[in-house]
């Protein structure tokens, strides 16, 4: 018995050929002006010089996920297959759903590569994938958040006291560092919706914070999207110009909403952040991404499975 599992994510070009392309869709069909794509384009061109790894990065995955599916004892006289579906690149998410069907896959689970609920976000890919399957008759279930897992937690945790203690290697003094939890910011008004996104972030952070033992840390956004309307703050920019007033030093960003090594992270906090910092005399390191670390694959797995049991 085969089970499909659409495994879902943003999305990210193949190559700088594919960035204004990318950048349309994003923008709903509207091609970006010449000054807004050399701007993106040289941010992709500064993280990755002219090769596209990134996408690599969801394709392994995607797979490994897979492995890790078939390996799990609960999965005895079952195969889980993985397809992919992303949000703004092919293969779009309903392109995922349409293989599925094609392969003779008739259940299928669902499960977005962000750990936090949001009905800008995950809730978009689930209404895609949905509407999809009810139009092709296939049964699927759908992982809406899965932030506060144990193993997740686990792992973050883990990541975090690796990076202290590799300020302490480098002489500050660990109860001194400032920790950062940051994710993608949404616009503003998903508060007066009554959206979990702030909430279950702020849970992981929580949780995070207590299973590492740190004792100052706060939450900050990040990424934001250039748009008329306000968005969710304060900015990590402007957080750290803050932190100098406060006189820290040492600061460590955990960007708990990312899963993966793409422009949110290998730009914004690492060159972005980092040079911001610098220019005020602040050492700042962030996590590992999680990309596919066998815990990571895990908890994915476990949800998957968990939820495929509930519903066949």
């Amino acid at each position: 018995m085969k089970i499909g599992v659409l495994v879902m994510s943003y999305g990210t070009p193949q190559s700088m050929e594919d960035v204004e392309a990318y950048y349309t869709h994003i923008r709903r069909g509207n091609k970006p002006t010449e000054e807004q794509l050399k701007e993106l384009t040289d941010r992709y061109d500064a993280i990755v010089g002219g090769v596209f790894p990134l996408r690599e990065n969801t394709d392994r995955q995607v797979s490994t996920l897979q492995e890790t599916l078939n390996r799990d004892s609960r999965a005895q006289g079952v195969e889980f297959v993985c397809y992919q579906g992303l949000k703004h690149a092919s293969p779009f998410i309903e392109d995922g759903v349409e293989q599925m069907v094609k392969d003779g896959i008739t259940q299928a689970v669902g499960i977005v590569l962000a750990p936090h609920y949001s009905t800008m976000s995950v809730g978009t890919y689930i209404k895609r994938a949905q509407e999809k399957a009810e139009e092709t008759g296939l049964k699927i279930a759908f992982v809406e958040s899965y932030h506060m897992h144990p193993v997740f937690i686990d792992l973050l945790a883990s990541r975090v006291s690796a990076v202290l203690d590799q300020f302490q290697e480098a002489g500050a003094l660990r109860e001194n560092v400032r920790v950062l939890f940051s994710a993608h910011s949404l616009p503003e008004r998903i508060l007066s919706m009554g959206d979990p996104y702030q909430d279950q972030l702020l849970e992981t952070s929580k949780a995070v914070a207590e299973k590492a033992g740190i004792g100052k840390w706060q939450f900050t956004w990040q990424s934001a999207g250039r748009t008329h309307e306000p968005w969710l703050g304060p900015d990590i920019l402007d957080t750290l110009q803050d932190l100098k007033q406060e006189q820290v030093e040492d600061i460590l960003v955990a960007p708990i909403g990312f899963v993966s090594d793409h422009l949110e992270v290998l730009y914004d906090l690492d060159i972005e952040a980092v040079s911001t910092a610098k220019e005020m005399d602040m050492r700042l390191m962030r996590t590992q991404s999680l990309n596919s670390d066998p815990k990571y694959m895990e908890t994915l797995a476990d949800c998957v499975i968990t939820l495929w049991q509930q519903n066949k």
